[in-house]
Parts: C-alpha cells; structure tokens; sequence
C-alpha cells in the first residue's frame, strides 16, 4: 500500500536502517524512557543495546539459558532487566554488564517484564498463570507480591504510576490499581496477547488471537472501537498506539506491519517488514514507538530489527 501525501509526515513507513546482531529471531524491541537507545532480545538468549539512530550495537548482555522474551530499560538507562524461556529474571548494570539482581520464581517461562517509573519494582508476567512484583532494593531474590487472578498464560503487561495492566489467554485484561488497592477485569473472550496504555491514559489497547485489535474506555470498559485486517491467530504480537494516539498499529503473522486510523478503524496503510519477506514469510513479534516523534521499530522471526520514518523523511534531517 503507497503512502499518499496525507500520511507521508506522519506515518513511520520508510524502512531507513537496520540493526543486525541477533541470530535467529528477535521476540521483542523496546526503546527506552527518551527513545535515544533500544533494547532487543531474542533466540540466541542475548540482550542487545543499540543506538538506533546510528545502527550502533552498544553492548550484548548475556546469562540467560534459553531464549529471551522480553526486555526493558530503566528510567535513568543503568540498568535492564530481562525475562526468558529460563523461568529467570535477570538486571543488568547497562555500563559493565553484570548481573545484579537474578529471580527465578516462576514456575514456567517469562513472557513479559517491566520497571516501574523510578525502577524501584519489576513486574513479570509469565505463562504460569501468575504476575509477581519484585522490589529492586530488597536483600532477597524473593518476589513480594503475587498476583493470581489469571487462569492462563500472561503474556503481556504495561504499567502506569499507580496501575498494573495484563493481558491474559483466559480472555481477560486486568487492571490493578495499585494505590487505591482494586482490581478491574474486562472479559473479551479471545485470548489476549497484548495490552497498552493509550499516551492519554484514558483507553486500553488489547490484541487477541481473533485477528482483532480492540479499544477500551479505561475506566468504563466500553468497546470504542476494533481493528481488523491483520493475521493473529497462533502467536503473541506487539500492539500500540502512536506517540500522537492518532495511529493504532500492529504486527502481523504474514510479515507485514499494519496502520489504522484510531478514530475511524479505518486500515490507512501497510508495510512489509523485511524486503524478503516475499520470499519467506516472517512474523512480526514486536513493535516498538518513539515516545515523542514518528519513528517505529520492527522485529520478526528472522533477519534484523528495521528501523522506520516517514516518507518524507530524508537523512540530511536531524535524527530525533
């Protein structure tokens, strides 16, 4: 699908870089607090910090055993933590590498793991059913707080200042309003893969293995509106809303990254992944935007993290 002129400033559909390191698949991409650096992990049980304006690989941490699932940064970017096929959580120094804090709690593989605002907690999410909250500062490796209400995998989790969103396979997306200590569920019947904040805060975003997006009241939990056009039925992908909650987009099964209008549900524009996509589909894992400008990344089942601006972008500009 062409970008038309309406969209080319807005939409990061122009494919201007790569980040290549990883071997075999990238499961998840994130860029960090102020979207100068990124962090991907993958099959080859690494974690890679990378400057994705330049294409520059800063470091590889390693530790893990098996593949590595999810990754994120802190707010300050001294420390990742990391969750894997290992059952294990792992915090890293971003300067020396070293790991500092190892958890290995969960029963079965991590599928999802987060710092909170000040990086004082991690929350992980894993396919034992369960979400623990650890606390960074404590002497012991034990999680603090266990969070049971799912009867399936959790393999997406997002938090705010005072909220715990999870997406779950038993067709459910909590949230746990940690300050006023209560919980509220939302029932979608499909099993949910992944679960977002809007930037306003005010709707939540949840992919299904029913080739559907859908939009949420936050606080109401009024079905706004869904998205369809997409393959999503065997595996978890990443959704979002862009840095403007203008755009919902998505990874795909069949190697390509979907645009829809937030308001109108409307499909504005596709992308393929990967130039050789056309000749071995791919999937496309994760997304991740950049907090304040239209810059996209993309990692799939195979070949390297791409980087995307708008067509009217040119590399003369100033990158953001």
């Amino acid at each position: 699908m062409a970008a038309d002129t309406g969209i080319a400033s807005v939409i990061p559909a122009k494919a201007v870089a790569e980040l290549s390191g990883h071997q075999g698949a990238v499961r998840a991409v994130r860029f960090n607090r102020d979207g100068n650096y990124c962090v991907t992990c993958g099959s080859d049980k690494t974690v890679k910090l990378w400057n994705p304006n330049s294409g520059l690989l800063i470091k590889t941490y390693v530790g893990h055993g098996q593949e590595v699932l999810d990754a994120d940064s802190s707010y300050d970017n001294s420390r990742l933590v990391s969750g894997g096929a290992d059952r294990t959580i792992l915090i890293a120094d971003v300067s020396t590498g070293k790991v500092i804090k190892k958890y290995h709690k969960h029963s079965s593989r991590v599928n999802c793991v987060k710092f909170n605002s000040d990086a004082t907690l991690v929350v992980s999410g894993s396919y034992d059913a369960t979400v623990r909250i650890w606390d960074c500062r404590a002497r012991g490796n034990d999680s603090f707080q266990i969070l049971t209400e799912a009867k399936d995998s959790v393999p997406s989790l997002q938090l705010s200042k005072q909220e715990i969103l999870t997406g779950s396979v038993d067709g459910k997306v909590r949230r746990y309003d940690i300050r006023m200590g209560q919980l509220y569920c939302d029932t979608i019947g499909a099993p949910v893969t992944s679960v977002s904040f809007s930037r306003d805060d005010q709707c939540v975003l949840a992919s299904t293995l029913d080739n559907k997006i859908r939009l949420f009241d936050k606080d109401t939990g009024e079905l706004l509106n869904d998205y369809k056009g997409h393959k999503n039925e065997d595996y978890k992908l990443d959704s979002l809303l862009s840095h403007t909650d203008a755009h919902v987009v998505s990874g795909s099964e069949n190697g390509k990254i979907y645009f829809w209008d937030l308001v109108e549900g409307t499909l504005v524009h596709t992308v393929n992944h990967s130039k050789s996509t056309s000749d071995r589909e791919c999937i496309v894992y994760s997304i991740s935007h950049h907090p304040r400008h239209p810059c996209l990344l993309s990692a799939s089942s195979y070949g390297p993290v791409t980087v995307w601006k708008p067509h009217d972008w040119e590399p003369s500009e100033k990158v953001p």
